[in-house]
């Protein structure tokens, strides 16, 4: 037998062996979920179970950690997110959660917990003198807030001698069982908009003596996307979508606030860089005839996650291997946002798509109360995530 399969076979082994549980520690995070630059409890319980498996660790400020096992100078770095979002659980399992208007609807659950299982192997790995390196994992707080929270663990050293790091997300359009990869960009920047109105109000019968400030936020939500069509090359697919619309308290007052916020989306990195200059402009051309001021807030958040060829070759021959090539498919890019790009503005790496529909079953959506998962999904991800790692540091490979 080869050393890549006994590494292999050997992670498979492990990971089985924990399988039940991880299984019902995804659901105890699942009942407790907390919230960006909060997931206290959750550091906790992973830092306990890392402590135990020989992993060197290292708390975050505020919450998350950093834990380290391994020597010598080859060192890749594995990331999971940890926090929840501002979403009611309505799935009433038994593992729903326990904390009103809180849940994990984006999965984080599911990725911790697979990266979990991956230090279990990992450490395996390393207890039988197969690690030819060191491997860094990151329990990231605060993926769901932006800029989020890569940027404070970058700022803060986590890549500090790392060569390659690589992440997991859940996908619930892709049955459990697959993993889903692509070279290149595969995901889009994001960033958030909130434009601020003002002007004089009064009654909707004498519009000419007000500055009509509903009929300008109007203009605002349907113009702006249109005047980035024309104003950015369409290849880099800018997207524009309100999420609040607020203004008014009566149909027959004209109000003297608005505000309108959402999310600019795009999918080309260097177009990125200049779209916040063209919305500011727009926005303010655009109301200008109604006799209202405009404040534009303009947060950017992230970049494009751009997936490294050579880390996603790492990735296929990963899944391959514990897997099989049948498990693998090509995704294509998603207009999602993820702060994992952050990391990938420093070094090479990559981000896979995990499956969690059960075969023949629902297709739920990301950031919906209703999210459920496969957990079979937990048991692939850790196999894949401890594979990659090992292939990325382990001798004589």
């Amino acid at each position: 037998m080869s050393t890549a399969e006994s590494v292999e076979s050997l992670i498979n082994h492990v990971v089985e062996k924990h399988l039940d549980d991880l299984v019902e520690l995804r659901r105890d995070l699942h009942r407790h979920p907390e919230l960006s630059w909060e997931e206290r409890r959750t550091t906790d319980r992973v830092v306990e179970i890392l402590e135990h498996a020989g992993w060197r660790v290292t708390l975050s400020q505020r919450s998350g950690a950093i834990a380290e096992i391994g020597e010598g100078d080859r060192v890749v770095a594995l990331r999971a997110d940890l926090d929840a979002l501002p979403v009611q659980d309505v799935t009433n399992d038994p593992w729903s959660s326990t904390v009103p208007g809180v849940a994990h609807a984006c999965g984080h659950d599911l990725h911790t917990t697979a990266l979990v299982g991956a230090a279990h192997a990992i450490a395996e790995l390393h207890d039988r003198g197969l690690l030819g390196g060191r491997v860094r994992l990151l329990f990231q707080p605060a993926e769901e807030v932006m800029p989020g929270g890569a940027v404070h663990l970058v700022n803060h050293g986590a890549l500090e001698d790392v060569d390659r790091i690589f992440a997991l997300h859940a996908e619930p359009a892709v049955d459990v069982g697959t993993v889903g990869v692509r070279t290149g960009p595969i995901t889009s920047a994001a960033d958030r908009i909130e434009v601020r109105l003002e002007g004089n109000g009064g009654h909707t019968s004498r519009p000419h003596l007000t500055g009509d400030l509903t009929f300008a936020l109007a203009k605002i939500t349907s113009e702006l996307p249109a005047v980035l069509s024309r104003r950015m090359d369409p290849r880099a697919g800018v997207s524009v979508v309100w999420g609040v619309l607020r203004a008014g308290s009566a149909p027959n007052v004209i109000p003297d606030q608005g505000i309108a916020s959402g999310t600019v989306r795009i999918l080309d990195s260097v177009a990125w860089a200049g779209v916040e200059a063209v919305v500011r402009e727009a926005v303010l051309d655009i109301v200008r005839p109604y006799g209202v001021t405009a404040v534009v807030d303009y947060l950017q958040g992230v970049p494009p996650v751009v997936n490294d060829a050579e880390c996603i070759r790492l990735v296929s021959a990963s899944v391959d291997a514990v897997l099989g090539p049948h498990h693998r498919t090509e995704v294509p890019q998603s207009l999602g946002g993820e702060d994992f790009g952050w990391y990938l503005a420093s070094i090479p790496g990559a981000m896979f798509r995990l499956g969690t529909r059960t075969p023949g079953g629902a297709t739920y959506d990301l950031h919906q109360g209703d999210l459920r998962i496969d957990e079979a999904a937990v048991g692939i991800g850790a196999r894949v995530m401890a594979a990659v790692a090992a292939r990325s540091v382990i001798t004589a490979r």
